[in-house]
């Protein structure tokens, strides 16, 4: 009787698990067979295959989490890797790389449930498009005489071509109401103030062994200058020119929301946020970012489509330039007074890419098409024409992507880069009618020309996090009129409970007289 109930149990338990009981055995007998023919390494790899079925279904069971963390990681990744808390081995993109490409999967997989891809329909994407086919065709590129190579061309066309894609993607797909647009906002100035407490952290406390050592090497020529006596400070991002451009560029976008907002708290919360954050892109010396900021609020002066906006900002905006530019007030400071240099037309490093840039146009003559993306100084022999091309600083996004796609490929960059910014103001010119969201839309627009003035001085743009960042925050004007209906619903309940609060904290005060 027993060995029956016994036969029962396991045939019962074979039914239910089989599958699974199935799976198990035969991973165990290709991780022997791995372990016998090919080594350790690969056997471990599929000893933890099992574990990847938890991570999985947890991905797609909390999809707005796995969106929060790539936010995140893009963010920390150049600091993380500054630090070494990267295994050995392991592309800093990956992990970036990996997260975006399971949220695709997952809104692909999701689409019978919430079909959101009508809203990437837009003029943004098809200029991405154009970018990414054109950054394709690179692929048979062959003026260095290397031949096709595909993992070569693969890595410089993820960095400037897919990723930006990427970004849109993901953006336009997930930030898909006005809650989780206010959070990302939020979070956003939250790792922007983070940056620049650790600015401080470092002016003040001092460097970690990892920063340290960075900066006494790599970044020894052009983040210790003036004779020593001046530190152009990083923060959590890989050199100074990419923390002051992205925080000159953040804290216009937070400025302009904090202008637009028709809530108290956010009003405040983005003011104090941005002035803390410029405060801080001073400490960084990139006489770029002053630029930056002009160019940003310039921007939202031209979409704010308000006179009451336009008089006093440009009034406050005229007067703190002119201070930069015709006083010595702050020249104390060295970081002022190496931003006020940047108003200086004969600053030596200016001429010396200038310099550069006369040289690179000349062989680029013969190259209508670029050196090709995989085309670096490891691998273009030392008697090809175009080695000094592989060899000289580009110094800025801009001049890099000339290099390597040519006359043909900046130009293409150019056109569909102003073509999609052109759409995104459109958006907010016509398409919005609620003033806190054009905001919102201004704050992103302006941001983007920011960096994009940032690409143009600096090697910037395509670097983690400004890629991400601001190629996502364009893709999030074209989303506005989506979301706006729900956005001035929100937007009229959070002003009742303010002016709610109001009254409430009027009544406690008028009782308190009596």
């Amino acid at each position: 009787m027993v060995n029956k109930v016994y036969s029962n149990s396991i045939s019962e338990f074979a039914h239910e698990n089989g599958g699974r009981v199935l799976v198990l055995f035969l991973l165990f007998s290709l991780a022997i067979y791995e372990f016998l023919t090919a080594g350790i390494s690969i056997f471990a790899i599929i000893c933890i295959l099992p574990i990847f079925v938890p991570v999985i279904y947890a991905v797609f069971k909390w999809q707005m989490f796995t969106f929060w963390t790539l936010i995140f990681v893009n963010y920390f990744i150049q600091f993380f890797n500054k630090n070494h808390w990267f295994p050995n081995g392991v592309p800093m993109s990956l992990l970036n790389e990996l997260l975006e490409i399971i949220l695709l999967a997952i809104a692909i997989i999701d689409t019978r449930k919430t079909v959101q891809f009508n809203r990437t329909l837009n003029i943004m994407h098809l200029m991405l498009i154009v970018w990414c086919g054109f950054c394709t065709l690179q692929v048979l590129n062959n003026t260095c005489s290397l031949g096709i190579d595909i993992a070569g061309w693969y890595t410089g066309a993820r960095l400037m071509a897919f990723q930006l894609l990427y970004a849109f993607l993901v953006f336009s797909l997930f930030i898909s109401t006005p809650n989780k647009l206010i959070r990302y906002l939020n979070i956003w100035a939250w790792l922007s103030l983070f940056s620049a407490f650790w600015t401080w952290k470092q002016q003040n406390i001092g460097f970690t062994d990892a920063e340290n050592s960075w900066l006494q090497t790599v970044g020894s020529t052009t983040h210790i200058i003036n004779g020593g006596t001046l530190i152009r400070y990083f923060s959590t991002f890989n050199d100074a020119a990419c923390y002051g451009i992205h925080a000159a560029s953040a804290a216009i976008a937070f400025i302009v929301i904090s202008i637009t907002a028709r809530i108290k708290k956010d009003k405040i919360f983005y003011l104090i946020t941005a002035l803390i954050v410029i405060w801080q892109m001073f400490a960084s010396g990139t006489r770029t970012a002053t630029f930056c900021l002009i160019a940003g609020f310039m921007t939202f002066l031209v979409l704010s489509k308000s006179i009451r906006i336009f008089i006093p900002s440009a009034i406050i905006g005229g007067i703190l330039l002119c201070l930069l530019m015709f006083t010595q007030i702050g020249d104390g400071n060295q970081q002022i007074r190496r931003m006020r240099s940047g108003f200086n037309k004969d600053d030596a490093s200016a001429n010396v890419r200038d310099v550069n840039q006369a040289a690179i146009k000349i062989y680029l003559k013969d190259a209508p098409w670029g050196i090709g993306l995989g085309a670096n100084y490891n691998n273009v022999p030392a008697n090809n024409k175009f080695k000094k091309l592989s060899v000289i600083p580009p110094d800025s996004e801009y001049v890099f992507i000339w290099v390597h796609t040519g006359i043909i490929g900046i130009s293409t960059f150019l056109i569909t880069t102003i073509v999609m910014f052109l759409g995104a103001c459109w958006v907010v010119l016509f398409k919005l009618k609620s003033k806190s969201l054009i905001g919102v839309g201004a704050g992103l627009c302006s941001a983007f020309v920011s960096m994009q003035l940032g690409g143009y001085a600096n090697q910037v743009l395509m670097q983690f996090p400004n890629c991400l960042t601001f190629y996502g925050g364009l893709a999030i004007v074209y989303i506005l009129p989506y979301i706006e209906p729900e956005w001035i619903k929100l937007e009229e309940k959070r002003y009742a409970e303010q002016e709610e609060q109001k009254r409430l904290k009027l009544e406690k005060k008028l009782a308190k007289r009596v």
